[in-house]
């Protein structure tokens, strides 16, 4: 797929686009690139406002014309305000608002953590990024969160255990585990998937009950169990765990095959 090309029916390109089900219907009246003021239909859709952790209303904005420090100003500029600066015609920007709705008390969380870890920099006159903001950016643009009913299916994912997970697990893990990407930049990929396609991932144990819900009823409680998470006990890279996206049963047409899983170069050893 083209890169800045306007695909309006994206979400049937993968079962990965799964959380933007509930808005099929309305990305797919937009004939070309939505505006701003699309975004911000979007996010008031179904009467829920979406609100940063100091309590502004989310509004997506042009991005600033100056690019010095634009990280540092991009995420005061969200907790401050509420606008979030966003480019058109940019797969990139477009998944990152759809994120925003999908998982908007997780998201304020990030941002949170992005600002206080900043002002805590700033105050130390750190020279160099804290490992809580490298992760809460690395998780932003490439998470995914895994949801499960079994703890053996988890440890198995931690473990590395990838053949004996996807394949002989296979049945076990298209009942009791799924996986919901979160990350932008991920979904940006998705539009062309690819083997080494790899997320980092943190992972949450539910009961049974979990996916007797409907999908937008299981995003809604995994948007609160990550923020939890993210505000009560997320601190490093080392908090997240690899996972390779297209080992899940059906998000690859090629992975209808044990050899599939026996590739080294994508479903690797567990480092030592």
């Amino acid at each position: 797929m083209s890169p800045q090309i306007w695909n309006a029916n994206f979400i049937a390109l993968s079962p990965m686009f799964g959380p933007f089900l509930q808005f099929k219907e309305y990305i797919e009246n937009m004939q070309k690139w939505p505006t701003h003021g699309d975004f911000n239909r979007l996010n008031v859709l179904k009467g829920y406002e979406m609100r940063t952790q100091s309590g502004k209303s989310i509004c997506f904005v042009p991005p600033h014309a100056s690019k010095a420090g634009i990280e540092e100003r991009y995420e005061t500029k969200i907790y401050l305000t509420g606008e979030i600066p966003t480019r058109l015609s940019n797969w990139h920007d477009f998944f990152n608002a759809l994120v925003w709705r999908v998982f908007p008390i997780a998201k304020s969380a990030l941002n949170y953590l992005h600002f206080h870890a900043q002002q805590m920099e700033s105050a130390h006159n750190f020279k160099q990024r804290s490992s809580l903001r490298d992760a809460a950016t690395i998780f932003d643009e490439s998470g995914v969160v895994v949801v499960s009913s079994s703890i053996k299916l988890i440890n198995m994912l931690k473990e590395f255990c990838w053949e004996e997970l996807f394949w002989h697990e296979r049945s076990a893990v298209l009942s009791e585990m799924r996986f919901y990407v979160f990350g932008h930049g991920l979904y940006e990929k998705v539009l062309n998937p690819y083997i080494g396609m790899t997320g980092k991932g943190m992972c949450f144990h539910v009961s049974g009950g979990f996916f007797e819900q409907a999908v937008p009823e299981q995003l809604a409680a995994v948007d609160i169990m990550l923020k939890l998470h993210l505000l009560e006990s997320f601190s490093s890279n080392a908090d997240l765990t690899p996972v390779p996206l297209l080992g899940y049963p059906g998000w690859d047409k090629n992975n209808n095959d044990k050899a599939y899983y026996r590739n080294k170069n994508y479903f690797r050893n567990r480092p030592a």
